[in-house]
């Protein structure tokens, strides 16, 4: 799964390796680690606006009319099911890239999960990376706009398969799909399907270690 993450990258780092300008410079979320049961507005590039970083947009999708602490079941989108599932089939060709500078998951040292190990997850290729994402953008009834996004997972690789070892999670690990810089407009182009991107045909090179 994928729920603390890293952006650790100033806007200038983030502008320059992206060759784009963000919307409001004031609004780029910096930390070292990030929960996203908080919410945040983590930098993100729609689809529909593939030309800027955008930085109104939070991540937990909600889906039109669900009350709002729906999003803690949200934070992630199986690629296998999007098409499936009602909170995400409406936004599978709404499409965008969650950068980060890495991300974070625990192995567990025993059986109960009382010792834990937590690892940091980086892309080997760069130090600034984009996670495949869905968004969705709606008004409710009191006028209040809600943006919002989810991260899409994949099957784990053998190293995040290791990493990602809690009982709950046997034979159904998890990663986040980590789009390849050269893959960025590709994962954005509806016309090419989501699965095209999961694990195993798509394999980016990822390295993970412990952290502090």
């Amino acid at each position: 799964m994928c729920y603390y993450v890293q952006q650790s990258k100033l806007t200038i780092e983030i502008t320059d390796f992206f060759n784009k300008n963000v919307d409001h410079k004031e609004n780029v979320f910096t930390s070292d680690f990030i929960n996203g049961f908080s919410y945040p507005n983590l930098p993100i590039i729609l689809d529909s606006k593939p030309e800027i970083i955008t930085t109104n947009f939070t991540w937990g999708l909600l889906p039109t009319n669900r009350d709002k602490d729906f999003r803690k079941s949200t934070l992630n989108a199986r690629v296998e099911t999007l098409e499936e599932k009602p909170s995400f089939a409406p936004s599978i060709n709404k499409r965008c890239l969650v950068i980060v500078s890495a991300y974070y998951d625990y192995h567990w040292n025993d059986a109960t999960g009382k010792s834990k190990t937590k690892y940091q997850i980086n892309s080997q290729e760069q130090e600034l990376f984009c996670l495949a994402g869905i968004y969705n953008s709606w008004q409710d009834k009191n006028g209040s706009v809600w943006n919002t996004y989810s991260i899409v997972t994949t099957e784990a690789d053998a190293q995040m398969k290791y990493i990602h070892n809690r009982k709950e999670s046997e034979g159904d690990q998890r990663m986040p799909i980590l789009i390849k810089h050269e893959d960025e407009n590709a994962w954005l182009d509806a016309k090419n399907h989501p699965m095209e991107f999961a694990f195993p045909k798509y394999q980016p090179a990822i390295i993970g270690f412990p952290a502090d």
